[in-house]
């Protein structure tokens, strides 16, 4: 497996690695009531990529394969702002991992945007 800056270029694998560090992190956020709630959303956001992710992988078509990778990347989307507004409330003080973890969200969400771009330009090739 190819590694550059110790990122591993598998994206199933990627995904594998963030779904349980976001399991990881929202056990840390069960305090009070908006702590629970958005360990909840970001717990549900932060895990949904792997399966979208599994789902295009055996998409009926390319057209299915954009879709599915679409709603893959509107989570990733989602789980940002949820980390950002944990670090912004202070839910977490002193949290080591979360700049990390924003990082490596940024990068997934190029990941898929420069698949989704790619996708959808085969398409219009394959379509004329």
């Amino acid at each position: 497996m190819n590694t550059e800056q110790g990122h591993e270029y598998n994206l199933e694998e990627r995904l594998l690695d963030y779904g349980a560090s976001i399991i990881q992190l929202t056990r840390l956020l069960n305090g009070d009531y908006a702590a629970r709630h958005i360990g909840n959303q970001l717990l549900r956001s932060g895990t949904a990529p792997l399966s979208h992710h599994g789902e295009a992988q055996g998409a009926e078509s390319r057209a299915d394969f954009i879709h599915k990778l679409s709603i893959a990347l509107k989570e990733m989307r989602e789980s940002e702002r949820w980390l950002k507004l944990i670090t912004r409330s202070n839910l977490l003080p002193n949290h080591s991992k979360i700049p990390s973890l924003i990082k490596e969200t940024d990068e997934l969400i190029r990941i898929l945007v420069t698949s989704i771009r790619t996708a959808k330009q085969c398409l219009k090739t394959s379509s004329l």
